[in-house]
């Protein structure tokens, strides 16, 4: 079941969610907008042609910082992994579902592909895979509204909470990571 607005001040009261920073004005009847940081990391396609899932990706991406004034410009059809500017957590009797707001999905930008999910005991900065598939650029900004966070009890607490597990690549990131897929090719053997 999800959250209403007072569930979800309650869970926060009770350490259940944890938003930093948090400002009551962002909640929503049953959601809290999240705004975006200024970290951005970019595929460099002048060194790089193709996209291996076997081997590691961290030196086919660079890093690029926005200033507080300045835009991150994202072109039809590019691609870019960004980061929500809160850290956002949930106990390990609960998760969180990411989801883009309708006024920036009306822009033409996708916010994330297969990412949303807040995986129990996760504490961090939610990546965003920002896709635009408007015909025109976008200029995305520090800090501007940018998703909303949804959360769900589970039907009891996990056992296995993200971060206790061996596979957690993503656990408390602070800062957007490239995929870590190929570390799931040395456990297949």
């Amino acid at each position: 079941m999800i959250l209403s607005d007072r569930d979800i001040l309650k869970k926060i009261k009770e350490g259940k969610i944890s938003l930093d920073p948090f400002d009551e004005k962002y909640l929503q009847p049953a959601s809290v907008d999240l705004h975006l940081d200024n970290h951005f990391l970019v595929f460099d396609t002048k060194k790089n042609y193709v996209i291996d899932p076997k081997k590691p990706m961290d030196e086919m991406m660079k890093e690029i910082i926005i200033g507080e004034d300045e835009p991150f410009v994202l072109h039809p059809g590019e691609f870019a992994l960004g980061m929500i500017y809160e850290k956002t957590g949930v106990g390990n009797d609960m998760v969180g579902r990411l989801e883009g707001k309708s006024s920036v999905g009306r822009m033409g930008l996708l916010i994330h592909i297969t990412a949303g999910f807040l995986d129990p005991g996760n504490n961090l900065k939610m990546t965003l895979e920002l896709h635009n598939t408007a015909t025109m650029p976008i200029l995305l900004y520090y800090k501007m509204p940018i998703a909303q966070m949804a959360f769900e009890e589970l039907s009891s607490e996990c056992e296995k909470p993200y971060g206790v597990v061996g596979n957690s690549k993503y656990v408390g990131d602070l800062k957007p990571k490239a995929s870590q897929m190929w570390k799931n090719f040395s456990k297949i053997k």
